[in-house]
């Protein structure tokens, strides 16, 4: 069997989300805020899809 060789390849790395996300980003002061709401008492229900 023949192999290419001397071509780089790019490979994919995967990552969580709170990975990519740096400690002192404006967004981290949104996920703080929401993680506090109560989404029972505003009436939202949770829905398993099928």
């Amino acid at each position: 069997m023949q192999h290419i060789t001397g071509i780089p390849r790019n490979q994919m790395v995967f990552s969580s989300l709170e990975d990519t996300i740096l400690p002192d980003n404006p967004v981290r002061f949104v996920d703080a805020f929401v993680e506090r709401i109560d989404f029972i008492k505003l009436d939202f229900s949770v829905q398993t899809l099928k």
